[in-house]
Order: C-alpha cells, then structure tokens, then sequence
C-alpha cells in the first residue's frame, strides 16, 4: 500500500526554457533545485516566422512531504542545534520504513557511549516521522557503518557465551540492551545448539541472560550432580560411598526420667548428734578450715 503524499508548497513559473523554469520555480520555494519536484505544464513553442503565435515554458514546482523526507528535513534541524556542521544524509526508503545515513566531520559525539546518543535522535525522529500520516513508520539512523559493526560485535559476542553455556551449563548476565540489540542477541544464540537465551527486568535496565537449554545434559550436571541418578545408585569405585545404617528405634512419645537418690546435705562443722544421745559442740573445726593457710582460722 502506498503511503499518503503531503503537498506543503508549490510555485509555477514561466521562462523560455524548461530549465530556467525550474530554477525560477526553486528560489520561489527557497530550497535547491535538486530537492524539489517539477511538472512540466507547457513546452516552450517558437514563433512561426518568427511573428506568430509561440508560448514559453510553464513549469510547477513543489514540494512533497513523506515521512522519510519528513525525518530527514527534522534530524538537520536538530542535528544543526547540536553543533553540527552541515552534515549529509543520505535516505533509503524500505517497505514502511527509512534508513537515514550521516556522513560528514566530527561527527563521533552523535554516537555517543554505546551509541545511546543515536538510539535517543533516532527515537525522536521516528516520533516526527510517524506524525506525518499517523501510522508506524520505522527510521534507522546509521553513521559510518556502526550498526553493522555493533550487529557483528554481539553476535559474536552472543555465540561465544552461548557456546560457555551449552559446556559448562552456567547461565550469564548481559548488560542491559535497547530492543534492537537483545534482538540481535537473541538470534545468534538460536544458532548455538544446547544454549537459550531470554530476557529480564523492566526498561531501561532490561538485559539478556543466556543459559543452558531444557535438553542440555550440563544442565543436569551443574545442578544436581549424582543426585539426579535413578535409585540412588552410585557408580562402581565412589568413595564417598557409604554403608547402610541400621534402622532406628521408634521413638515414645513418653519421656521416662532416671530416679535420682536425694541426698542430705550434711554440714562438716555441725555434724548431727551422736549416737549415744550427747550433744555436740556448738563450734567445731573440720581438718580443711584447720589446715587453711590463705585465710587462716574462720570459726563457723
């Protein structure tokens, strides 16, 4: 389905070539000629004999607002305000969407770190673009083949950690990544046999986590070692094997308590009457006290 065309302004001009009114209709509308677009309405005609009849050229001039032209005309502007100096682009259009590729001097700052920078002027200029009909259209900003080269770091990138993780059955952490790159991320790990990838976390902090895959047999070993052997069993020369231990006793419920012998407390320096009835000494001294030396004599 072709996409709506916007007319934004139009001149007509006279001259007595095409081609002068072409550049008569251009300065009309204040852009270069090579942006505009032309209509030839009347060929120039000579006069017969040089006395009769004859017209001049009659040719429009206008310009046509789609949304790849409307994003590029936006990301001068924009890029300009940055400080920019003139930069070309160049347009591509593609089925519902455009790539816009920078070229010029000094243009490294665009990037920015991890090329978060042309990510954000690539969001805002797709927003303009979208406007200009109201339906999605897709732009892509490029400058000095970075995409390309950032498309083939993580792939490679991806299948090395992907190839870890189908031998080892550990899972690892990526940083976090715009859609576009966990997308790239995702496609050169299906590539790696034994190996999954998926996504966690909420923007803009979402990354990509790559482990092993349902059927990887590291899976098994890295989690649960022999315990995930059937019956128990242990293979023939296992040390760590140990001797079956015979069955406990049922336990009661009734806890039966040892009876203790209760024994009266005798005092050596008052010990209990006598035998044969007489009473003992109020005060009596017992062989330890007498043979007490650091504190001497205490009566009791």
């Amino acid at each position: 389905m072709e996409r709506m065309r916007k007319v934004l302004k139009e001149a007509i001009k006279e001259a007595a070539t095409i081609e002068e009114a072409k550049a008569a209709a251009a300065r009309e509308l204040g852009v270069p000629e090579e942006k505009a677009l032309f209509e030839v309405l009347q060929a120039p005609q000579k006069k017969t004999l040089g006395l009769f009849g004859g017209c001049p050229a009659r040719v429009r001039a206008y310009l046509e607002v789609t949304p790849a032209s409307r994003a590029a005309e936006y990301l001068e502007e924009l890029l300009r305000g940055l400080g920019a100096e003139a930069p070309d682009i160049v347009v591509k259009e593609e089925e519902n969407g455009c790539v816009l590729t920078l070229s010029g001097e000094d243009l490294g700052f665009i990037i920015g770190r991890r090329g978060e920078t042309l990510d954000a002027l690539q969001y805002l200029t797709g927003l303009v673009a979208n406007r200009v009909d109201n339906a999605y259209y897709r732009v892509t900003l490029d400058i000095g083949n970075y995409r390309e080269k950032r498309e083939q770091s993580l792939s490679g990138l991806a299948r090395k950690i992907a190839s870890q993780a189908a031998r080892t059955g550990r899972k690892t952490s990526l940083e976090p990544m715009n859609p576009y790159e966990r997308r790239i991320i995702h496609t050169a790990v299906q590539e790696i046999k034994g190996a999954t990838s998926w996504s966690v976390g909420s923007e803009p902090n979402r990354h990509v986590v790559i482990g092993p895959s349902e059927d990887n047999p590291a899976r098994s070993r890295s989690r649960g070692g022999n315990r995930s052997r059937k019956g128990g069993e242990r293979p023939a020369g296992d040390r760590s094997a140990r001797p079956e231990r015979a069955p406990r006793a049922p336990r009661s419920d009734v806890i039966e308590k040892p009876e203790r012998e209760i024994r009266r407390f005798v005092p050596r320096s008052n010990p209990l009457p006598t035998a044969d009835g007489a009473t003992p000494p109020s005060k009596t001294q017992s062989e330890t006290e007498s043979s007490s030396l650091l504190y001497g004599r205490i009566d009791l």
